[in-house]
C-alpha cells in the first residue's frame, strides 16, 4: 500500500508545534514579569523553522502528503520563510511596548499565541484541500482574537476583539458555505481534483458559481478589501500596536496564499466569473481606502485605510493573471501580485514598527501630529519614515514604485488600460496623505509630548535595516521579482 503520510514534508509545522508547546510549558513555570526566556525561546523557535524550511527549499523538497491535504512547493517555502521573518521582526519591535503596558505580567501568551497564529498561517500556505484551508484559517483567527484582547483592562482592545470576533466568525461562515457549495458542485475537496473536474466540464455550473461568490467574499474579508473592510480601521486602531503589527504583517501573506490556491489553482477554470468580482473590489478598495485615509488624524487608522487601498493593487495583479491562457503572462501577473504583497508586508513592518519604537509608557505615538519634528529628535527614524512613506506612495527609487509598476504592466498587458489609469489616479490621491507625514516629520515643530528614541540597540538597528531593505530592493528589484515569477510558475498549474 502506498504511504500517504510523509511527515518529513510537514517538518516545519511539526517542529513549530512541538517547540511552541514546550515554550508554553516553560513559561508556565517562569516567575519573571518580563518573560525574557519566553521571548528568546520564541525567537529560537522561529530561527529553527526558518533553517528547516530553507534547507527543504534548497534541497528541492516538494510534494503532497496526508492524502493531498498538505502541499509543499516553492511558493509555500517562500511565503513561510517570509512569514517567519515578519513574525520575528514583529516580536522584536513590540518587546518594549508589551513590557511597558504589562502585557507580559500574567504570562507569555503574547509569544505563544503569536506562534500558534503562525502555525495556522503555515497550514493555510500549504493547503492542498478546502479542509486544510478552513483549518488553517480558524487556527490563525482564534489566536488573533485572543491576542487583540490581551490587554483585558484596555477597553478599546476588548471592543476591537469583539468586533473582529463577530465579523471574523461571520466571514468564516460565509467562506465555509462557499467551500461546501464548491464541494457539492464538484464532488471533491482536493484543490487539484476540483480544477480537473471543472476543466472536464463535469461540475454543476449554478452551484459552482454561487460557491465562488461566497468564497471570494470570505477571502476578501481576510485581505481587508472593500466592501468587507469594516473591521480593518477599528481593529487596527483599538488593538495594542504590537498586536496590530502581528495582525497586519504575516497574516496577509497567508491570506494571499489561500487566494492563490483557491482562485488560481482550484477555480482557474471559472476565472471569468471571479475576475469581475475582483475588479469591482479592487477599484472600490483603491477609492475608499485612499479617500478615507485623507481625513484621518490617527496614524494607525490612516495606515489601516492605506492597507485597504494596497489590497486593491494586489487584487488588480490577481485579476490580470488570466490572459487567453497565456501561461507566461499569467506567471508575470501573479508574480507581480506576490512581489507587491511581500514588499507591502516589509513596509508594514517599518511603519507600525516606528509607532512601537516611538511609544513609551504612558504615551502611544498614534496621532499623526505626534510625528511632528521627528527629524530633530531622531534623524535615522525620520529617514526610515521617509523611505516607508515614499515606498507606499510609489516614488522611485523605493521598492513600492517597482511593485506598483509591475502590477500596472500586468494590467495593461491583460487589456485593462482604463483600470490602470484609475489605479494611477488613486495613487496620486494617496500621495497627499503620505507626503503630509513626511512634511510633518521634517518641516514642522514638535508639539505636545516629546518623542522618545527607541530602547535597545537591536530594535533600532533592525529598523535601520528594514528601511535600507526598502531602498535596496527598489534599486535592485530584479532578483526578487524573478524569484516571485519563478516560484509562481513552478508551483501553480494554469
Amino acid at each position: 500500500m502506498q504511504n500517504h503520510f510523509h511527515f518529513a514534508l510537514a517538518l516545519p509545522e511539526i517542529l513549530l508545534l512541538v517547540l511552541t508547546a514546550a515554550i508554553l510549558l516553560i513559561d508556565a513555570f517562569s516567575k519573571t514579569a518580563q518573560r525574557h526566556l519566553t521571548f528568546v525561546l520564541s525567537l529560537g523557535a522561529l530561527l529553527a523553522v526558518t533553517v528547516v524550511s530553507a534547507l527543504q527549499w534548497s534541497n528541492g523538497v516538494a510534494g503532497s502528503t496526508f492524502h493531498g491535504l498538505y502541499v509543499v512547493d516553492p511558493l509555500s517555502h517562500l511565503l513561510k520563510i517570509a512569514s517567519y521573518i515578519a513574525v520575528a521582526v514583529t516580536l522584536i519591535y513590540g518587546r518594549s511596548y508589551a513590557e511597558e503596558r504589562d502585557m507580559l505580567g500574567n504570562g507569555g501568551e503574547l509569544y505563544t499565541l503569536t506562534l500558534f497564529a503562525l502555525l495556522g498561517q503555515m497550514v493555510m500556505i500549504s493547503a492542498g484541500s478546502m479542509l486544510t484551508v478552513y483549518l488553517g484559517v480558524e487556527l490563525m483567527s482564534f489566536a488573533l482574537y485572543a491576542l487583540i484582547a490581551l490587554r483585558r483592562d484596555h477597553m478599546p482592545a476588548v471592543e476591537s476583539a469583539m468586533k473582529y470576533f463577530v465579523l471574523g466568525s461571520l466571514a468564516s461562515g460565509v467562506l465555509l458555505y462557499g467551500l461546501s457549495m464548491i464541494y457539492g458542485a464538484t464532488g471533491h475537496l482536493d484543490l487539484a481534483l476540483i480544477a480537473q473536474t471543472i476543466a472536464a466540464g463535469e461540475a454543476s455550473r449554478l452551484a459552482l458559481v454561487f460557491g465562488v461568490v461566497f468564497v471570494v467574499a470570505g477571502l476578501a474579508f481576510k485581505l481587508g478589501a472593500v466592501p468587507f473592510h469594516m473591521w480593518v480601521p477599528d481593529v487596527y486602531h483599538g488593538a495594542p500596536t504590537s498586536v496590530t503589527l502581528i495582525l497586519g504583517a504575516a497574516p496577509k501573506l497567508a491570506s494571499f496564499a489561500i487566494v492563490l490556491r483557491l482562485l488560481t489553482e482550484a477555480l482557474h477554470g471559472v476565472a471569468l466569473d471571479w475576475q469581475p468580482m475582483l475588479l469591482i473590489m479592487a477599484v472600490l478598495s483603491l477609492a475608499i481606502g485612499n479617500l478615507t485615509a485623507i481625513v484621518q488624524t490617527n496614524f494607525k487608522r490612516m495606515l489601516a485605510y492605506s492597507t485597504i487601498s494596497h489590497m486593491g493593487f494586489v487584487l488588480l495583479g490577481l485579476l490580470s493573471g488570466v490572459v487567453q491562457d497565456q501561461a507566461a503572462a499569467t506567471g508575470q501577473a501573479y508574480g507581480a501580485a506576490l512581489f507587491y504583497m511581500l514588499t507591502y508586508v516589509l513596509t508594514t513592518l517599518s511603519t507600525f514598527g516606528l509607532i512601537l519604537l516611538l511609544s513609551r509608557k504612558g504615551f502611544d505615538c498614534e496621532r499623526i501630529s505626534d510625528l511632528k519634528g521627528l527629524n530633530q529628535r531622531s534623524p535615522v527614524l525620520a529617514g526610515v519614515l521617509l523611505v516607508s512613506m515614499f515606498s507606499l506612495t510609489g516614488i522611485p527609487p523605493m521598492v513600492g514604485f517597482y511593485a506598483k509598476l509591475a502590477v500596472l504592466q500586468a494590467l495593461v498587458g491583460a487589456g485593462y488600460v482604463s483600470i490602470a489609469v484609475v489605479a494611477v489616479l488613486f495613487s496620486l490621491v494617496g500621495a497627499f496623505y503620505y507626503l503630509r507625514i513626511v512634511k510633518m516629520a521634517y518641516f514642522d515643530e514638535p508639539e505636545g509630548e516629546t518623542l522618545s528614541t527607541p530602547n535597545g540597540v537591536l530594535p533600532g538597528g533592525l529598523m535601520s535595516l528594514n528601511g535600507l531593505a526598502l531602498l535596496v530592493l527598489g534599486i535592485l528589484p530584479g532578483g526578487l521579482m524573478a524569484l516571485c515569477v519563478r516560484v509562481i510558475e513552478s508551483s501553480l498549474s494554469f
